[in-house]
């Protein structure tokens, strides 16, 4: 293990599904596992793993192909991500865990909930869309965001953007906080982590199996419920859209949304954020 410069978190390499993840680790008891989006690192999670790690074991790794995990050819669908979460809990023998997505990660967080339920003791999705399950009409009504078709294309958002990494990444950074931006060292860290063709070409991986992900959400929900509790949280852009897609399919659901927060919630509205999983993670079903 190795320490960094976030107070009470170490470093370790985990080997999961054929692949080696790098995992920030912190504090102790029931485990919670968190899984970032775009353009993240488990540096996202920096103003809430001291707190959660009070009552919890935390653990947040680099998804495939971000930060410091590798970054193979493939398996950036969220179903591989979902196994990969899953080993990743049996190799640290931490489940069953509270399990923690947001943007690009809620989508694994959901189908390792739906296939894995003996691994997953509640469930929070944060700031996402799960495929196109009805439910997000509205967010959608323009179409989708402009990135994501960038992203999308094979080669292309790598060949335009080496070079110009920290100017967008920060565009969603500041986008992301409603302008308010985000501390100095964790914007280098992400900067660091998304500059190269290699990194930005695993990056854009998941946005690659979008439509992969899509008919696995699918296939879920249509063999069955998602029967573990679960908490959607919301803020701008996506606000309620992740509750409608979910609230269908879940036996136990609250939903919830943040005013005034952009949508890297754990670094824009780390307190209100805080105020939400606390209670919920210590399983206070009196949240509805």
């Amino acid at each position: 293990m190795t320490v960094t410069s976030v107070p009470g978190v170490r470093l370790r390499r985990v080997a999961v599904n054929g692949i080696g993840l790098n995992v920030a680790t912190a504090g102790a008891g029931p485990a919670v596992l968190l899984l970032h989006g775009f353009p993240h690192t488990w540096w996202l999670w920096t103003e809430v793993i001291g707190p959660l790690a009070r009552r919890h074991r935390v653990i947040a790794p680099d998804l495939r192909g971000f930060g410091d995990s590798d970054r193979p050819a493939g398996g950036y669908d969220a179903g591989t991500l979902a196994a990969d979460a899953a080993a990743l809990l049996e190799a640290l023998d931490a489940g069953p865990a509270a399990v923690i997505g947001i943007d690009l990660g809620a989508p694994p967080a959901f189908l390792l909930a739906m296939r894995r339920p003996a691994l997953v003791r509640r469930l929070v999705l944060m700031e996402s869309l799960l495929g196109d399950l009805p439910g997000a009409e509205e967010f959608l009504s323009a179409g989708a965001p402009w990135w994501f078709g960038f992203h999308a294309e094979p080669g292309l958002a790598e060949a335009v953007l080496t070079g110009h990494e920290e100017a967008y990444i920060g565009w969603f950074l500041d986008r992301g906080t409603l302008g308010r931006g985000v501390r100095p060292d964790v914007r280098a860290e992400f900067v660091r982590a998304y500059t190269g063709g290699e990194a930005l070409r695993a990056a854009f991986g998941p946005y690659r199996a979008l439509t992969a992900g899509a008919r696995q959400i699918r296939e879920a929900v249509a063999g069955g419920r998602l029967t573990v509790p679960a908490l959607t949280i919301g803020a701008h852009p996506v606000g309620r859209s992740l509750e409608q897609q979910v609230r269908p399919h879940a036996d136990r659901l609250t939903g919830r949304v943040i005013p005034d927060c952009g949508h890297i919630i754990p670094l824009d509205r780390p307190q209100a954020l805080l105020s939400l999983l606390d209670p919920f993670l210590a399983g206070d079903d009196g949240l509805g």
